[in-house]
């Protein structure tokens, strides 16, 4: 009897040795999996000013997702080049326009985009849609209006409305959506809701499914890393417990 308890406790050691094994092996796959996919989906960029705050303020590191310039709708916090703007720099900002629309400012002290008035929570709190009003502009086909969340000080479209294009940015400008402030850990941006009334809102990227990604591998990993030096620590317990003598009561 005694050895069939020895060969039942080497069979559950085996079997635990080739699950913890997959569990090592399918953990790294996780992980460089979501390593990878985050590299060729995201771009990281520090925003070197304050125009987008609260929502980005002047330092934070952030991830944005790799898009063509015809997948950009309202309310989506962009990442762009263009030489009339800034030379050879990216530029942050949201766009509140599109191709087709009239903007204007202000109604009721509200944004307005093809005569609605756009709610805008992520506006400093007490802040205007805009420090003045600005003349009603009708947006190109194939372009952009663009806003900074901190309107007071942000250099966005309303200071280019002398421009040939009337401060809007072609949609070939831009380079990626921002989805996330990562340092400081603030998180995923919130959605736009107020340009629902106008249209479908873009989707966030796949960063939440790449996180969950590379954490539970770490953790597959880790655990499976785990389970041999335990086991070990166990089985050295139970020896012990079966070769030292009981003593007479």
């Amino acid at each position: 009897m005694a050895a069939a308890g020895h060969d039942n406790g080497k069979s559950n050691t085996n079997l635990g040795g080739i699950l913890s094994g997959l569990a090592v092996a399918l953990g790294l796959v996780l992980f460089l999996a979501g390593f990878g996919w985050a590299a060729v989906v995201y771009r990281p960029y520090t925003v070197p000013t304050s125009s987008m705050a609260p929502t980005i303020n002047i330092g934070d590191r952030v991830l944005a997702q790799r898009v063509d310039g015809g997948e950009v709708r309202r309310g989506d916090v962009v990442v762009f080049r263009d030489k009339s703007w800034v030379t050879n720099a990216n530029v942050v900002k949201r766009v509140v326009a599109v191709g087709g629309d009239t903007v204007s400012c202000c109604t009721e002290g509200k944004l307005t985009v093809n005569g609605k008035q756009i709610e805008e929570p992520y506006l400093p709190k007490g802040s205007l849609a805009e420090i003045k009003n600005f003349p009603t502009v009708k947006v190109p086909q194939g372009r952009l209006f663009l806003l900074g969340d901190e309107r007071q000080g942000s250099l966005d479209s309303t200071a280019h409305l002398t421009d040939a294009a009337s401060g809007t940015v072609a949609r070939s400008a831009v380079s990626a959506r921002v989805d996330a402030v990562v340092w400081p850990m603030n998180g995923m941006l919130k959605q736009p809701t107020g340009f629902e009334t106008l249209g479908a809102l873009s989707q966030p990227g796949p960063l939440r499914i790449i996180v969950l990604m590379v954490v539970g591998g770490a953790v597959l990993v880790l655990g499976g890393g785990a389970y041999g030096p335990i086991a070990k620590r166990m089985g050295r317990s139970r020896a012990r417990s079966r070769t030292e003598p009981v003593s007479a009561g």
